[in-house]
């Protein structure tokens, strides 16, 4: 165990601090453990009184000390902004988080990244936009970085699992929780095909004070943001401010003037958001890049493999959801989410409204 990583993670979970506070106390002491020796008299003008004198105490030296502990597992890393890999852009938007939880492809960070957010409640239409420009924006280069919500959300994190560049999920809890429960399996995929980032301790609970948090870290990271489709009340909107105070891009989806979750879009629209109807319009706004290079692949095609044969033969030709397809062959729902990505990437089947997949009748039979 590193005492110097320790020491910045003690500070950095210290209740009352913050990414603003902290940064100001490494200003004047120079160092995590400078700061942590610090008489409370000494952090006038920085933290009150009784954040002061319970500063780096019992709570914050358990959870740094669960947080090392936690980083040893496989996939699992701490982030700090004095590692050479902190997302530059991150670190240049004011009050990054000096500590990070990560799980998965930690190169992802080093990736031009756009955000793409929008309604919980999305419509069929709205969540088939979002995986389809995520998965076509991914293609193109950029990881697609979300907040792991259901609607939206979820919606473009999948489109964007599909590609290499694949996605990035910063959350609201700690990285030990998934929230929505429902989004369990397609958190455990992007754990191994994209990352999860997480600014709050192990066991932190989905508070509402953790989500605009989580939308500054979303905002900081991307070139731009792209809304979907948002109500006037939307949890996006806040994170499209947020993008717009940080410099970047802010882009919205048009939809009917009938329809209330495009009313928060249109609201942006008004106010200067660049209206994109194509993955063109995005791109000229937020610059063309280098594709992503492909993952590495297995030898064999899934589509050949005795597993992904029995979720052809298991799907007939109606669409069908990940649950009833994982209860037909006996297999956990990531499993069979893993296998229907790369079936879709392959073209044997397509991804339906409502998290449905559906074979493709251009399929022969005979290698099924």
């Amino acid at each position: 165990m590193s005492d110097s990583l320790l020491q910045w993670a003690t500070l950095a979970l210290s209740p009352g601090v913050g990414p603003q506070r902290f940064l100001q106390l490494i200003q004047r002491f120079g160092n995590a453990a400078a700061v942590l020796a610090a008489r409370p008299a000494q952090l006038e003008g920085i933290l009150e009184r009784d954040i002061a004198e319970q500063l780096g105490g019992e709570l914050a030296r358990e959870a740094a000390s669960a947080a090392l502990a936690w980083a040893e597992a496989d996939n699992c890393q701490l982030i700090t902004l004095l590692d050479d890999d902190y997302p530059t852009q991150l670190a240049e938007a004011g009050a990054a988080p000096p500590l990070l939880f990560a799980r998965g492809r930690r190169e992802l960070l080093q990736r031009p990244m756009l955000a793409m957010v929008g309604s919980r409640n999305s419509t069929a239409q709205g969540d088939e936009h979002a995986r389809s420009f995520a998965r076509n924006l991914a293609a193109n280069g950029y990881s697609i970085v979300s907040g792991l919500a259901e609607g939206i959300d979820a919606a473009a994190h999948e489109g964007a699992l599909t590609q290499p560049a694949s996605t990035v999920a910063v959350i609201g809890t700690g990285i030990d929780r998934v929230y929505p429960a429902r989004n369990r399996a397609l958190a455990h995929q992007i754990a191994e095909q994209g990352l999860i980032l997480s600014e709050f301790p192990l066991g932190a609970p989905p508070a509402a004070q953790n989500f605009p948090r989580r939308n500054r870290i979303i905002a900081g990271l991307a070139r731009g943001c792209l809304v979907v489709e948002a109500t006037l009340q939307s949890g996006s909107l806040i994170t499209a401010r947020l993008a717009l105070e940080a410099g970047r891009e802010v882009m919205a989806i048009p939809g009917s003037i009938l329809n209330p979750q495009a009313r928060g879009c249109h609201r942006l629209i008004k106010d200067g958001a660049r209206l994109v109807e194509t993955v063109d319009d995005v791109l000229d706004e937020v610059g063309r890049i280098a594709p992503a290079p492909p993952r590495p692949a297995a030898s064999t095609r899934i589509a050949d493999s005795p597993p992904a044969t029995g979720i052809l033969q298991a799907m007939g030709f109606d669409p069908v959801d990940i649950d009833t397809l994982a209860g037909r062959l006996g297999l956990t729902p990531g499993e069979v989410y893993a296998m229907l990505l790369e079936l879709e990437i392959q073209g044997h089947v397509d991804s339906m409204p409502g998290s449905r997949y559906q074979r493709r009748a251009s399929i022969d039979d005979a290698a099924c």
